[in-house]
């Protein structure tokens, strides 16, 4: 029975890692694709290392896991925002069906 739920955790990740990479391939704008990427990669890698986890069966197996997906949690949305504001700040072409058009100066600090 666990195999089973390993095996459903796994699939599933690999899905949300496939979506994910559909997602930098096919979306238009590198905020965009830099969203898909962040949300659907971190799903994904959660998934698939709880079904590693659930696999193994072991204390210092999930333990090890924990560890890891806190790891991704906390890191991942603070390097997307840093990948993010880098590319307004160096005026990479936004998808022009956002809207606005952002620019450098709306990311600074007011006085």
């Amino acid at each position: 029975m666990l195999d089973v739920l390993a095996g459903i955790l796994v699939l599933s990740g690999g899905f949300f890692a496939f979506i994910a990479a559909l997602g930098v391939l096919r979306l238009p704008d590198v905020l965009v694709r830099m969203h898909a990427s962040t949300k659907a990669g971190t799903l994904a890698c959660g998934l698939i290392l709880a079904g590693g986890a659930v696999a193994f069966w072991d204390l210092s197996t999930t333990f090890r896991v924990v560890a890891v997906v806190a790891f991704i949690l906390f890191t991942a949305p603070v390097g997307s925002h840093m990948i993010g504001r880098a590319a307004v700040r160096t005026g990479v072409p936004l998808w022009r069906g956002r809207g606005k058009e952002m620019t450098p100066e709306d990311w600074k600090v007011p006085d």
